[in-house]
């Protein structure tokens, strides 16, 4: 071992310590890591996110459930687990609000229909190619 060090650098090195440029460049790799949350920027002004379209995959049951809690009692019939993109959703979800003759949106991966006809859209997905399962009471 070296008894005479010719710069802070070389002693620190000796005791493990890193130098500042190492320290510099994890510094700056760490910067680049974190630049993936930038939304916007100087040179090309707002930048967006890019989303990854993951779809859920379908066990081959599309499951029907009547809800009313954070409604204020009003039933919602939510349609889950259909395994589709969200374009096809939009659609399906238009088609069923048709048949019923009522409102309803989609959420998420789920279809809300308002009102109380299960029935009704049992029917109507088991034309379109659906297995259907009532869940809940």
């Amino acid at each position: 071992m070296k008894n005479s060090f010719s710069s802070l650098s070389e002693l620190g090195a000796a005791f493990g310590k890193s130098t500042q440029q190492e320290t510099d460049t994890k510094q700056q790799e760490n910067n680049s890591a974190s630049n993936d949350n930038v939304v916007y920027s100087t040179q090309t002004g707002r930048i967006k996110q890019q989303k990854a379209n993951s779809v859920t995959a379908s066990d081959g049951f599309a499951k029907v459930r009547r809800e009313t809690k954070g409604r204020k009692g009003k039933g919602v019939i939510v349609i889950s687990g259909l395994g589709l993109t969200a374009k096809e959703l939009k659609s399906l979800a238009s088609q069923l609000k048709k048949v019923c003759g009522s409102g309803g949106s989609v959420v998420e991966e789920t279809i809300e229909i308002q009102g109380d006809k299960r029935e009704l859209i049992k029917a109507t997905l088991e034309k379109q190619g659906f297995k259907v399962k009532f869940i809940g009471g």
